[in-house]
């Protein structure tokens, strides 16, 4: 029997849903992955983890989990750890790299020598908030919750006052922000699927911005792939998202965001579970290399493995 046949012998957990603020974005991306592997013939359930998953796990007699948990629990190393536990074998990257990737400002720090980020702090619980924004003088900045993903929580700022009401917003979602300086350019995006780069796209909104509404509202944004740049350029993202994900130790399929002026690429964020709904970028990436959505899901729960 060969290792393709072995695997769709055994039952696969599509873990979705949660109890993050990225849930309903899970269970589009859940439903889509669980009707694609029942497609191709795989023996697969769905589970919701937003209760009882352990129990769930047991009673389903799940040998593989598919994690489709966007957000806390799902993509910071929580569930990878119970799955380590339990000893089933898990798509995506491990929990020591799933923990840093879900935190952007100890993500900027792992990849700071070799990739261009752009100037921020930190705001915790320990803050002088009133101090750190009097001392903030160049706008406009990005707010954002440090451990939250889909854009939620961020806010563009351009003086003082806006500054100390994104930070209070931003920390309803996350006790710690990072205050970043907004780097106007052009936004792009690269997936990593099992260590390859895959096309680079250009994300344009219509509004210029790529907020939830822009990422998951059919027909508000404009994707460019694979994205206009030079050749050198091209291969420099290609290159930068590769070795992102090898700096962190990510695994499976990931994807890596960058701003890109006239002579610099900055690194944005890395994301281990990617969106898999119908307006997400990994998949449009991996159509552009000739792999349909059944495919890229199969290639990824075949690579599920305990973290060793």
């Amino acid at each position: 029997m060969s290792a393709g046949e072995a695997i769709k012998s055994k039952r696969i957990a599509v873990i979705m849903g949660g109890d993050s603020a990225e849930r309903d974005v899970s269970l589009r991306t859940g439903e889509a992955v669980l009707e694609a592997l029942i497609q191709r013939g795989y023996d697969a359930v769905a589970i919701d983890s937003a209760s009882r998953l352990t129990q769930q796990l047991i009673e389903s007699g799940a040998e593989i989990a598919f994690i489709a948990v966007h957000g806390r629990h799902g993509e910071d190393g929580t569930l990878q750890g119970l799955l380590e536990m339990m000893q089933i074998p898990y798509t995506g990257s491990g929990v020591l790299a799933s923990a840093i990737a879900i935190d952007k400002d100890i993500t900027k720090k792992m990849v700071a020598s070799q990739l261009t980020i752009a100037d921020s702090f930190l705001v915790d619980e320990s803050s002088d908030i009133e101090a750190l924004c009097a001392d903030c003088c160049h706008y406009p900045q990005v707010v954002k919750p440090v451990r939250e993903g889909s854009t939620l929580g961020i806010t563009i700022v351009n003086n003082r006052q806006e500054l100390q009401q994104a930070i209070t917003f931003a920390q309803t979602f996350d006790r710690r922000v990072l205050v970043e300086q907004f780097i106007s350019g052009r936004e792009v995006t690269v997936s990593v699927l099992l260590g390859e780069a895959l096309p680079v796209i250009e994300v344009v909104p219509a509004d210029g911005f790529y907020d939830y509404a822009a990422k998951y509202t059919a027909g508000t944004t404009q994707y460019i792939v694979p994205a206009e740049f030079s050749d050198t350029q091209y291969s420099e993202l290609q290159r930068a998202a590769v070795t992102c994900c090898d700096s962190i130790g990510c695994r499976g399929a990931a994807r890596v965001d960058f701003i890109v002026t006239e002579d610099q690429c900055y690194f944005l964020e890395v994301n281990t579970i990617p969106g898999m709904t119908k307006t997400s970028l990994l998949p449009k990436a991996a159509a552009c290399s000739g792999i349909d959505f059944a495919s890229l899901v199969e290639s990824i729960v075949k690579d599920a493995s305990l973290d060793r």
